[in-house]
């Protein structure tokens, strides 16, 4: 299908004219005073950040209903899903036009995913472990190190403030699906902890589109067998306050998947997404806190065809990071050093099976009266090369009671991966670091009514690695300028909650060539999504429609993906105080779409969950 949007002029005067009219028959809906983290490494409210950034919180996660963690990310303003077929398949995000591994996952302040493709297993992090999702757009290795090219997007695995709270639920839908997950949180005098176990299975559909094997094209085989999914995951954490000048935390995370795809290499995986850390903090002086903080994840995965091993990638990250916070009159300083320790044991002999990475940084931020900068400086010294320093500099200006300007630049970096550098008969061990360079200006409006905002950016990324036919390897030889306006607004009218995002992009391959000028793969340059919702009593109603335009699955852009709408409902009942019931259903108009060539995506489907949480 063809979509039609607007021009970024109309966009902007549409925001306006909403900013105008609204207040007249609308409601607060405001809640840009919730603490955030991942944008500066310290605590601000959403409202006091310079950068753009998305908070999802558990209460949007059950109001949504969301039939996965992909689906919940893809209500972010510039973020595209790459699905290979349904309920645990691999999936990539692309943030901002930048590839799949040029964008930070963390989990609980540590990094996850495998040092070997460079990307993390999203698919395997169940919606039932998370309580709070901070999406942070644009570049941040000068606080983060490499791959926070497009942004950076960290999930806090669930607890629960208050007194002893347990929860349940449980559910089941469409393709055989079923789930459980149940655990409990609370507060002691000077101590919090926190557990949750949930079960994820799935009968599934065909992951690949029948004739794929004819076209050359997604699994290469055709395979009309459903392809199912299962996931048992956990979380543990706790912390405890000893004095007014010290306490710690821990956390620990591990999901193990089950995953049924079509192939002829293999046809099944046993993955495994592991993180475990502690955190100790001392407040030093009035206006010096330290933080050490020491962990690791791990990003296990074993291949099988027809039962029979195949093969095996693992990945280890050892982290450990010191930081200090200092009050120097109105301003913060933040500065630190971080250490990561990635190794590689396989069946696939690498040249090199480990390397470290040591990053020292420095941030400053200042107010002056109606205007703040954050400035941001770091240092990453790598034993695969020979060392990479990035900065960025953010200015805003509170011009009028309600209007916020920002400005920024900012670089960025993405180490190699193990794959690109040491496979044997593939890897480049002489391949560069990608680098970035990125400008963005940023209007935002809060009002009693809601809030809206609208940012234009332009990312200029060099030496992407590609192949090089001339010399039959990767190679730094490709490049990219990602261009585009992303807007979003919320409000209250008629005791309807609604909340709108629109995004429209030019993601461009600038290598001179055969490619040049063409689209980036799997990214759609036009996107929309609308939400609304509205309680009537012990019932809630809700829906959401979301359209992205035709995009391409290959760099030549001969393998076309239509453009797509696809419209969900959703519904609850207050059984009593602590029992809910949920009832969501999927791609109501059973639209026929792929993300990613021959490669099927759920049709019309329902999810019915019963929920338990004793009222507070």
């Amino acid at each position: 299908m063809s979509i039609h949007t607007p021009s970024i002029r109309q966009s902007i005067l549409a925001a306006a004219l909403l900013s105008i009219l609204a207040p007249a028959f609308a409601q607060d809906t405001s809640n840009l005073d919730s603490v955030v983290v991942t944008a500066t490494r310290t605590a601000q409210t959403q409202d006091q950040t310079l950068a753009a950034v998305t908070v999802i919180d558990r209460a949007d996660i059950e109001r949504l209903q969301p039939a996965s963690l992909q689906d919940l990310l893809s209500t972010t303003p510039s973020l595209a899903i790459a699905n290979t077929g349904g309920p645990g398949k691999i999936s990539s995000i692309f943030l901002r036009g930048t590839e799949a591994d040029q964008v930070l996952i963390l989990v609980d302040g540590i990094k996850i995913g495998s040092a070997t493709t460079g990307t993390a297993a999203i698919q395997d992090i169940p919606i039932d472990q998370i309580e709070r999702i901070e999406i942070v757009r644009g570049p941040f290795s000068s606080l983060y190190g490499s791959e926070a090219v497009g942004g950076v997007i960290q999930i806090f695995t669930r607890h629960a403030a208050g007194s002893f709270t347990p929860n349940l639920s449980m559910g089941f839908g469409s393709y055989a699906h079923w789930n459980t997950a149940a655990g409990f949180s609370g507060q002691t005098t000077n101590g919090w902890y926190s557990m949750q176990v949930s079960h994820d299975q799935v009968h599934g559909f065909p992951a690949c589109r029948m004739g794929a094997a004819e076209a050359g094209a997604g699994c290469f085989v055709d395979d009309p067998n459903p392809d199912g999914y299962r996931n048992t995951s956990f979380t543990l954490q706790g912390g405890y306050r000893f004095d007014q000048d010290w306490d710690a935390d821990f956390r620990a995370f591990r999901a193990q998947g089950y995953n049924q795809y079509a192939g002829s290499f293999s046809d099944s995986d046993d993955s495994v997404t592991q993180v475990l850390g502690g955190r100790v903090r001392f407040q030093a002086a009035k206006n010096v806190k330290l933080t050490l903080s020491v962990g690791g994840s791990a990003d296990l995965d074993e291949d099988y065809l027809h039962g029979v091993y195949v093969d095996n990638f693992n990945t280890h990250r050892t982290i450990g990071s010191l930081q200090a916070d200092i009050g120097i009159s109105s301003g913060l300083l933040s500065t630190g050093v971080d250490w990561q320790r990635d190794t590689v044991s396989s069946n696939t002999d690498f040249a090199v099976d480990s390397r470290t990475d040591r990053g020292v940084f420095a941030q400053w931020q200042q107010s002056f009266g109606s205007q703040s900068l954050q400035a941001n400086v770091r240092h990453d010294d790598d034993t695969q090369f020979d060392g990479k320093t990035t900065g960025s500099l953010m200015w805003g200006w509170n011009f009028a009671s309600n209007l916020r300007l920002t400005a920024s630049y900012g670089t960025a970096f993405r180490a190699p991966t193990f794959n690109e550098l040491y496979y044997p008969g593939y890897g480049n061990p002489d391949l560069k670091p990608e680098t970035s360079r990125n400008f963005e200006i940023g209007l935002r409006g809060t009002y009693n009514w809601g809030d809206w905002s609208v940012n234009a950016f332009r990312n200029n990324v060099n030496n992407m690695i590609t192949y090089d036919a001339a010399i039959g390897l990767p190679a730094n030889v490709d490049r990219a300028r990602i261009t585009g306006v992303e807007g979003t607004v919320g409000t209250k009218i008629a005791d309807w909650s609604l909340k709108a995002t629109a995004t429209m992009m030019n993601p461009t391959d600038e290598a001179t060539g055969y490619y040049a000028g063409n689209q980036l793969p799997r990214r759609p340059k036009r996107s929309a999504r609308f939400d609304a919702d509205r309680s009537f009593g012990k019932f809630s109603l809700g829906g959401s429609w979301s359209v992205a335009s035709r995009r391409y699955d290959d760099l030549a852009n001969q393998d076309p993906l239509g453009g797509y709408a696809l419209t969900s409902l959703r519904a609850a009942y207050a059984l009593s105080s602590d029992w809910k019931l949920q009832l969501a259903l999927n791609n109501v108009f059973a639209k026929n779409y792929e993300t990613a060539w021959y490669y099927n995506q759920p049709g019309r489907n329902y999810m019915l969950t019963l929920r338990y949480q004793p009222a507070q």
